[in-house]
């Protein structure tokens, strides 16, 4: 089974929707293997509260992205050493990995705001 058709039976008045020219249908192995990594679940407050301290936040945070980049190097390895590695897989591994630097930045950047932010209030 293909996406599209897997849509068609989400939306039944859709109608008949023609692939791309000189598109390959995605097989169903490789969607499985895509959907094992969604997204995290929703903490609930209890839990969320129960974690370790904001620091341990962030390390985990830093943590995982270190993961997603080695991940994504471990790809590229791959595939330019001739390995069985989809080009699809590598590049939603760089594309994961580097949206997941991006994040990592930004929120670096507002806990530093925050702490200039708190050093300029007087006290």
């Amino acid at each position: 089974m293909n996406p599209l058709s897997s849509i068609r039976q989400l939306i039944p008045g859709l109608g008949q929707v023609p692939l791309p020219m000189g598109s390959i249908p995605i097989p169903a192995a490789e969607l499985e293997k895509l959907a094992g990594s969604g997204p995290l679940p929703m903490l609930s407050g209890s839990q969320a509260v129960s974690s370790s301290s904001f620091a341990g936040a962030l390390e985990q945070m830093v943590n995982e992205v270190n993961s997603k980049q080695i991940a994504a190097g471990q790809a590229i390895n791959g595939l330019q050493s001739g390995e069985n590695v989809p080009l699809h897989q590598t590049m939603l591994a760089l594309e994961e990995a580097s949206v997941s630097f991006q994040l990592m930045v930004e929120v670096r950047n507002k806990v530093l705001e925050s702490y200039q932010e708190l050093m300029r209030m007087q006290v």
